[in-house]
């Protein structure tokens, strides 16, 4: 008797342990104000404190589930200071901001939610992974370079991930960052 088993992929998250698989969501571009996308490579050209300056990949929204997302980003250059990197975001009749990385002058990975620091050392030239687990209804997960870092709640609901630059409410460019090694795993 012979059998064959066709197996779905599976892929090792770098964080978060368990089997993950695959996913390859949509996204769309935005660029706002000063801000400008070439690849993977994410620039706000100018130090305006005022008005909408964002250049970032908005992922398609999900709803429950777990979602692990990873990217590296290396800063290559930065004049201003505090401006969001990664984003978490509520979607539907819950919308806006979840969560948001954010660095500032000096290296300082924060929470703009809070201000509290999540790691530091993230300066000029040098490259820092981050994997955001989100496990709808359950919690949600912050690693900087493969450590746990933060844990917060989750509320049920829609949500989608962003990546890129982004003057926050208090920040100001120039910023330029080149993101790479982007995946995204479910379960």
């Amino acid at each position: 008797m012979c059998g064959i088993a066709i197996l779905a992929p599976v892929a090792d998250a770098q964080v978060g342990g368990g089997t993950w698989k695959p996913w390859s969501p949509s996204y769309k571009e935005q660029q706002k104000g000063c801000g400008r996308i070439s690849g993977l490579t994410f620039t706000l050209t100018c130090s305006d404190g005022s008005g909408e300056q964002r250049a970032e990949r908005r992922y398609e929204t999900y709803t429950g589930g777990s979602h692990q997302f990873e990217g590296s980003f290396k800063i290559t250059s930065m004049g201003g200071s505090r401006i969001s990197l990664k984003q978490t975001f509520r979607d539907g009749s819950n919308a806006g901001p979840y969560f948001l990385l954010a660095v500032e002058k000096g290296g300082r990975l924060y929470t703009v939610e809070n201000g509290q620091t999540v790691a530091t050392g993230a300066t000029v030239g040098t490259s820092v992974r981050v994997n955001t687990i989100n496990e709808v209804g359950s919690s949600h997960k912050v690693y900087i370079n493969g450590s746990l870092k933060q844990t917060d709640d989750s509320p049920s609901g829609s949500y989608y991930d962003k990546f890129g630059s982004y003057r926050t409410a208090s920040g100001a460019g120039p910023i330029t960052v080149q993101w790479s090694g982007i995946k995204f795993w479910t379960r």
